[in-house]
């Protein structure tokens, strides 16, 4: 379960930052990570709905 905090966590955190950051580059890359995070917490969430 602490994985799954960890990934909300680190998702809101980038979701801010993307909001906050001017270069484009940094946002492309923010946003790469935050669908990264996206997708491992679903696969987490369903191993642990199963």
């Amino acid at each position: 379960m602490a994985r799954i905090e960890y990934l909300k966590d680190q998702l809101a955190r980038v979701e801010r930052l993307a909001k906050a950051i001017l270069d484009q580059q940094t946002v492309e890359r923010l946003q790469t990570f935050a669908a990264e995070c996206r997708g491992e917490l679903q696969v987490l969430s369903r191993r642990t709905a199963a």
